[in-house]
């Protein structure tokens, strides 16, 4: 705190000098650098309730099986999977010490569960779980993507372990939980299917949980998922739709004043009802600070409103700044603002139904050059037809949230006529529709693409040299693209020379065995899961497009394989390891073979054995115990993740 506030006093001598001088020097600049970053790290330790000292986690056992009596409060509902539902939880107590901190809650799925709402609060006796890391390589890191939500554990309970506590207290979460369950109450009335429901959910009240698994892919596959998330795009439209409606004030003494309040309450009110969530948080509090830019009498920069907003937005909730969407939406923002203008100002056509469509595919194009590189590093595919999708879609975006708006308002009041109702209906299933014959367009659809962060790094460096050029045709920017050109072929050749070695690898899969055997840029596989289950599963997938591996093939499994100079016995069902020959190193137990353990260490005296996800439980932990008391390393790839053995 005393560096902040150093750097904050001498940022304050630095402009005070700076802005007296003739020649402008590059040290109010750095100094200016240097003090955002200090408040940017004491923001984000101000943040981390873990440094406090009535946090959960000073209160808890190293001990995984330590029960505790925990009481909690709901805060938020997830899109649940095929065994739990899901929430995220804030705790109150652990055995009667006032604590805080939040968690995860894994409610087992039963067809009897009565419904949990937000601020709903339970007492219930169960273990704290530390969370787990991916087992696989290159495997979504939903732990650290927990941890940044300053969630560090999770709770297993069903119905019967939870009492739970009346309470009248609601915050403001709570009443937008209730606000939004009393629209879907009255909206069921009128007879929408489940999806059409579902998008009208996600659309307007930021709730994405009911949406079905092939819908939400098709949206992907289209290149229009953000139309699903409550984002800048939604709550833009909706500040031109509110802009349009008090444009009349105006006319009135301080009119301005009066039309930006109530845009400005309009708008949170939105966001309120949407549960707050950060994606509509994060989008309101931006177009709140330019509504507000809109609104005053002289000229503004539209990069300085942006980096206010930021620094409003990360001075709350500093962790934002490695959220993705947080990242795609102010990437997107600040390539529309830049390359925009450029691409519109291409072409003027005469027409303005021509004119709108030739807009919307200019700001999709930008918007898709501002995100292409990082959706590609976190997602790895890329939507060659996002330009369909978003000229179909974004037109009648702005009619389907104005007219949906009404809808509601109708619907909370019993006002609404079915057949307008069925209308709206045929234009979300048309969308639907729409997104889904351009998603079975496969040939259009790039998956499985490598890339990691330096060629986010490098491909953000073309793109800021090419817009320079485009925009400043200048020798300057001709120098500045040639040598991001040269920086890019230098370390594409070092990439290309330092590759990385071929390594030998036991996946970690439940019921299933899965080896794979790098060999340059090809990955040879031996499985034994049914076709649908291998299909489905990600496992391999992932792992080649974090190690750029462009071929993969499948081959029998063996006996024996040659790991550099050491060797590794296979032990699948049958129970067979009498060898002669050779004594192998290391042993894989697979598919539960019925053997003495003891027995099979006394023959071969491996030096390591491993077992993967096809054996039973309760053989692991046994096997895991009589490889304790003989003092051999015992690697458990549901326990300890993937086995790697590099080969050079």
């Amino acid at each position: 705190m005393s560096l902040t506030f150093s750097c904050l006093v001498a940022l304050f001598v630095s402009y005070s000098i700076a802005k007296k001088q003739f020649t402008k020097t590059i040290w109010f600049g750095l100094l200016a650098f240097v003090t955002m970053t200090s408040i940017g790290l004491l923001t984000a330790t101000l943040h981390n309730q873990r440094n406090v000292s009535n946090h959960y986690t000073h209160y808890i056992s190293i001990k995984e099986d330590s029960l505790y009596r925990l009481t909690f409060k709901v805060k938020e509902i997830l899109k649940p999977d095929t065994y739990n539902h899901k929430y995220i939880v804030e705790l109150i107590d652990l055995d009667h010490n006032h604590v805080l901190g939040k968690s995860l809650l894994n409610l087992k799925k039963d067809t009897l569960t009565t419904p949990v709402f937000v601020d709903d609060i339970f007492i219930s006796y169960t273990n704290l779980h530390p969370l787990k890391s991916p087992l696989n390589p290159y495997q979504f890191d939903y732990r650290n993507y927990l941890n940044k939500k300053y969630i560090y554990h999770q709770l297993f309970c069903n119905e019967a372990a939870l009492f739970q506590v009346q309470s009248d207290s609601k915050t403001l979460l709570g009443h937008a939980n209730n606000i939004r369950n009393f629209i879907n109450k009255k909206l069921s009335l009128y007879h929408f299917k489940a999806n059409e429901l579902a998008i009208i959910n996600a659309l307007f009240l930021g709730q994405r949980q009911d949406i079905s698994k092939e819908t939400y892919a098709n949206y992907a596959k289209a290149g229009a998922i953000h139309i699903l998330a409550v984002s800048g795009l939604h709550v833009g439209i909706i500040l031109m739709i509110l802009n349009f409606i008090f444009k009349p004030l105006e006319r009135f003494r301080h009119g301005r004043f009066i039309k930006t309040v109530f845009i400005l309450f309009l708008l949170w009110c939105f966001a309120f009802i949407a549960g707050l969530s950060p994606s509509v948080t994060r989008a309101v509090t931006m177009f709140s600070i330019v509504a507000i830019a809109m609104n005053l009498k002289r000229a503004t920069n539209i990069y300085n409103t942006l980096a206010i907003s930021m620094f409003i937005i990360l001075l709350f909730k500093p962790l934002y700044v490695f959220d993705v969407g947080f990242q795609l939406s102010y990437l997107a923002v600040f390539a529309i603002v830049t390359i925009d203008p450029w691409l519109y100002g291409l072409w003027r056509p005469k027409y303005k139904l021509v004119l709108l469509y030739w807009h919307t595919l200019t700001v999709t194009i930008a918007a898709q050059i501002g995100i292409l590189p990082i959706s590609l590093y976190y997602f790895h595919q890329f939507p060659g037809l996002f330009f369909i999708s978003n000229l179909i879609i974004i037109p009648i975006l702005g009619l389907i949230l104005g007219f949906g708006l009404f809808i509601i308002l109708l619907a909370s009041f019993n006002l609404l006529p079915q057949w307008i109702a069925t209308c709206f209906a045929h234009v979300i299933d048309f969308m639907n529709r729409a997104v889904g014959w351009i998603a079975h367009q496969e040939s259009f659809l790039f998956e499985a693409i490598s890339f990691n962060l330096l060629h986010v790094f490098f491909a953000y460096l073309i793109i800021i040299a090419l817009t320079r050029l485009l925009i400043k045709r200048t020798f300057r920017s001709v120098y500045f693209i040639l040598a991001s050109v040269l920086i890019i072929q230098s370390f594409l050749i070092f990439e290309k020379l330092n590759f990385k070695p071929d390594e030998f690898v036991i996946f970690h899969k439940r019921k299933s065995s899965i080896l794979g055997y790098t060999n340059k840029d090809s990955l040879l596989i031996s499985h034994n899961a049914d076709g649908v289950s291998f299909s489905n599963t990600k496992i391999v997938e992932q792992y080649m497009i974090g190690k750029h591996l462009k071929y993969s093939k499948n081959i029998p499994f063996k006996a024996v394989y040659r790991l550099k100079d050491k060797f590794l016995l296979r032990v699948d069902s049958m129970g067979i390891y009498q060898v002669k020959s050779f004594r192998p190193n290391q042993v894989l137990l697979m598919q539960s073979p019925k053997i003495n353990l003891s027995r099979l260490i006394d023959s071969i005296q491996p030096q390591q054995i491993i077992a993967d996800g096809s054996n039973y439980k309760s053989y692991i932990k046994r096997w895991k115990v009589t490889c304790k008391k003989r003092n051999i390393p015992f690697h458990s790839t549901s326990q300890q993740g993937a086995f790697i053995f590099p080969l050079k």
